[in-house]
C-alpha cells in the first residue's frame, strides 16, 4: 500500500515520546511567552506592524515572482543596504527565510573539491546545506577550533568552515575569533549563522561577528534571520560584494524562490531602524537572560548559562520534557520543548527565550511555574 511505511514510523515516534503536534495560537494569548524568538519584543511593536502594513499597501501582498524576475522591489534593496551598513558588511542579499539563506550560502560556496567542516551542534539548515553541497563534508567537535585547525592542516585544497554563532539548543556561543584564526592559517572561508546573535550581541545588537571583530572581513560570510530579533520573517546573507554577486548567480534558493513578501521586508526594515534608535534593547535582552538563569539556578534547576538570549533547562527524558512543557502551559507559561532529533546531544530540555521587554515580576512568575511543575 502506498505510504504504508509511514504507519511504522508513526508507531516508533509514539513509543519514543517524540510525536510533534501543531498548536495554533490565538491572536491574543493569556500565556506568558518564553517560547518565541521575539528577543527584543518587536513583533507587535506599532512601528514594526505599521511598517508591514504600509509596505503591503504600497507593494502588494506578495513579491509576485523570484528576485531575478519581479520579486525585487526598491524596498528589498533598501533593506539590504541598511542591513549591510548596520552589521558592517560590504553587501547583503535578502531571502524568503533564514533557512533558505543558509542553504544558499553553504551550497554556493562549497563546490566540488571543497572540504566543508561543520560544527557538531549546527542548526538543521546548515546541516542540510552541507548535505546538498557538492563538497566533502566532515563534522568536527562542537565549538572546537583546535579540531578545525588540525583537520584543515591535513587538506591542501579549498576549504569552508560552517558554524552557528550562538547555538540554538543551549544558547552557547561559538569561539568566533579562534575559528577565524584557524581558517586564516589555512586560507579557508568561514560561514557563520548569526540567527541568535543579531539584535542581541555586539554593539547595539550588530551581532556576534561584529562583536568578535569580524565585521566586513573578506573571508567571512554571515547569515541572519529577520524572524527573531527583528520580529519579522525572512533571512539574509552578508559578506563581500563578490560573494553576494556569486549568490545572485549561483544560489538555487535565491534564483528559484519567490522573493520575500513586501510586508515582511517592511517590518524588518522598521525593526532595524528602531534598534538603531534604541540600542539598549540588545543589552536588556542579555540582562534578562542572565537574570533568568540565576533565578532558575537558585531554584535548583539544571539551567545552562546563556551567552545570548537562550536559556535551556535540562529534563530527565523526552516524555518528562513534554509533560513539563504541558504543565507549564497549564500554569500560564509558554516554553519551548526540545527533544531528539532536534538536540544533538540527545538530552531533552525546556528551551526558554529571554525578551528585552520582560519585567522582573514576569521572570518571578516564570521561575515559579517552572519550579512548581518540574518532573
Amino acid at each position: 500500500m502506498a505510504f504504508g511505511w509511514i504507519d511504522g514510523h508513526a508507531a516508533r515516534r509514539r513509543s519514543a515520546g517524540l510525536v510533534r503536534t501543531l498548536r495554533p495560537r490565538p491572536a491574543e494569548s493569556p500565556l506568558l511567552d518564553l517560547a518565541s524568538n521575539d528577543y527584543l519584543g518587536l513583533a507587535r511593536h506599532p512601528e514594526v506592524t505599521e511598517g508591514a502594513a504600509e509596505a503591503a499597501r504600497r507593494w502588494g501582498g506578495g513579491a509576485t515572482g523570484s528576485r531575478l524576475v519581479t520579486g525585487t522591489t526598491e524596498l528589498h534593496a533598501e533593506l539590504e543596504r541598511e542591513l549591510a551598513d548596520f552589521c558592517g558588511a560590504e553587501a547583503a542579499l535578502v531571502f524568503s527565510s533564514g533557512y533558505a539563506a543558509n542553504l544558499a550560502a553553504v551550497t554556493a560556496l562549497a563546490p566540488e573539491g571543497t572540504l566543508v567542516l561543520s560544527d557538531a551542534g549546527n542548526h538543521a539548515s546548515l546541516i542540510d546545506g552541507c548535505r546538498l553541497a557538492r563538497g566533502t563534508v566532515q563534522v568536527v567537535g562542537h565549538a572546537d577550533p583546535d579540531a578545525v585547525r588540525k583537520t584543515l592542516r591535513t587538506y591542501d585544497g579549498e576549504a569552508l568552515v560552517v558554524s552557528d554563532t550562538v547555538f540554538s539548543v543551549d544558547g552557547d556561543a561559538a569561539p568566533l575569533a579562534l575559528l577565524a584564526a584557524a581558517c586564516r592559517e589555512a586560507g579557508a572561508g568561514l560561514v557563520v549563522d548569526d540567527a541568535h546573535g543579531l539584535g542581541v550581541l555586539g554593539d547595539g545588537g550588530r551581532g556576534a561577528p561584529h562583536a568578535a571583530g569580524l565585521a566586513g572581513a573578506p573571508d567571512v560570510v554571515v547569515t541572519v534571520t529577520l524572524s527573531k530579533s527583528l520580529g519579522s520573517q525572512g533571512g539574509a546573507v552578508l559578506g563581500p560584494a563578490k560573494v553576494i554577486d556569486h549568490l545572485v548567480n549561483a544560489a538555487r534558493t535565491f534564483i528559484f524562490d519567490t522573493g520575500l513578501a513586501p510586508a515582511a521586508a517592511g517590518a524588518a526594515l522598521a525593526a532595524l531602524r528602531l534598534l538603531r534608535r534604541e540600542p539598549g534593547r540588545a543589552g536588556r535582552a542579555r540582562e534578562v537572560a542572565s537574570e533568568l538563569h540565576t533565578r532558575l539556578t537558585v531554584a535548583g534547576l539544571d539551567a545552562v548559562r546563556p551567552d545570548a538570549a537562550v536559556v535551556s533547562v535540562r529534563a530527565p527524558s523526552p516524555e518528562a520534557a513534554v509533560r513539563w512543557a504541558a504543565d507549564c502551559r497549564d500554569g500560564g507559561l509558554a516554553v519551548g520543548c526540545f527533544r531528539p532529533p532536534s538536540v544533538p546531544d540527545g538530552v531533552s530540555r525546556l528551551r526558554l527565550t529571554a525578551r528585552a521587554d520582560l519585567s522582573g515580576a514576569e521572570l518571578d512568575r516564570a521561575v515559579r511555574v517552572i519550579d512548581a511543575t518540574r518532573p
